[in-house]
């Protein structure tokens, strides 16, 4: 009976260790076999795997069913928000009150969506920062090294709040107080699985942040240089699941594409993002996007294959993690058609499709939900 417990956990091993998603000759594998895929973004996912605020998981679960039904398998999630509850425009429940504080609410709505994504064949992307306001990020970070309070975009704007936010790039501190969360949450075991996250197959891969920036042109070497400490921190504690940068491409790097291509070139991060909002960006007009359609569709390739020519030379695969298209008219209730949204989407996962067909390098893409 001893014997039998001991060969089934070292087959249970076996069997976990297979199912990380890798990248081999520039190409991600999962159990041996390419892995293409159409994801999703659900930034929420911790939040409503909880039990306090914003939580409810009998959702989490339906939702994760219905996704895993029409074949989505790769989730892209925010751990946690960062500082302080009661500010407008930024997501709660916060899981990082203060610098080494944090809401265990959060921490269990982490553990349980990872449990149930394990039990559905499902992998996350999970991301730790963000230059943007919404969850905290940069800003948190800046204000907790001692530049006092930091400045939000609705209240002065971007052109303001981002040339703030350029200030983080060659802050040590608020990088290092960033490295001690890395830590943490590296460090962390599930509660309701006993596995330790570093040996979770439901991770597929850490992101340093959702669409970190430098904010200035000037900045860039050292974005550059925090990107490659990130990314080595990361690595020395993990030597299981990728690395990515969660990077726009090219415009968020002040539209320098060979910014971007040395920070992907870096050893520790295994595949590139890209992330593309054609409404956004100025692709497509609010009163005439079905009309804009071509075009945005047009610029999106020639954005993509530019992105994909610096893939196949560092061999490493180009993932599509952000994008969205609005509603006809620019209208937010259900009932509105999805006309333009619908065409945009299908091309996007053609290119997905024929790269997979072709082996390209392209390798998958997350929607915005």
């Amino acid at each position: 009976m001893i014997m039998l417990v001991v060969l089934t956990a070292c087959y249970e091993q076996k069997q976990e260790t297979v199912q990380f998603v890798t990248v081999e000759d520039g190409h991600f594998v999962r159990a041996g076999v390419p892995y293409y895929y159409v994801g999703t973004n659900f930034w929420y996912g911790a939040i409503l795997g909880s039990e306090g605020q914003g939580g409810d998981r009998e959702r989490l679960c339906r939702e994760l069913d219905e996704m895993k039904r029409m074949g989505i398998d790769n989730l892209r999630i925010l751990v946690g928000s960062d500082g302080e509850r009661g500010v407008k425009t930024k997501a709660e429940p916060t899981l990082q009150i203060r610098p080494g504080e944090y809401n265990d609410t959060i921490l269990a709505g982490l553990d349980y969506l990872l449990m149930e994504m394990g039990k559905r064949d499902m992998v996350a992307v999970l991301y730790l920062n963000n230059s943007w306001e919404w969850s905290g990020g940069y800003s948190f970070y800046l204000e907790h090294a001692g530049l006092g309070k930091q400045p939000r975009p609705d209240d002065v704007g971007y052109p303001a709040f981002m040339k703030a936010m350029s200030q983080y790039a060659d802050n040590q501190k608020a990088h290092e107080l960033f490295y001690d969360y890395i830590r943490f949450i590296l460090g962390r075991t599930n509660r309701y699985t006993n596995v330790k996250y570093v040996d979770d197959p439901a991770i597929m891969s850490w992101q340093i942040g959702n669409e970190p920036r430098a904010f200035d042109t000037e900045k860039l070497p050292a974005f550059e240089k925090w990107l490659a400490e990130a990314s080595a921190l990361i690595r020395s504690i993990d030597k299981n699941h990728l690395i990515s940068v969660g990077s726009e491409g090219a415009w968020g790097c002040e539209n320098s594409y060979e910014s971007w291509e040395r920070i992907c070139a870096d050893k520790n991060i295994d595949y590139c993002n890209v992330h593309l909002w054609p409404y956004n960006w100025g692709w497509a007009k609010p009163d005439s996007l079905k009309e804009n359609l071509g075009r945005a569709c047009d610029n999106t390739k020639e954005y993509i294959d530019k992105h994909l020519a610096i893939c196949a030379k560092l061999k490493k695969p180009l993932v599509m993690e952000e994008f969205g298209y609005p509603r006809d008219g620019f209208k937010f209730t259900l009932d509105t058609p999805t006309t333009g949204r619908d065409g945009y989407y299908k091309f996007v996962f053609s290119l997905v499709a024929d790269n997979a067909e072709q082996g390209g390098h392209f390798a998958g893409c997350n929607f915005w939900g």
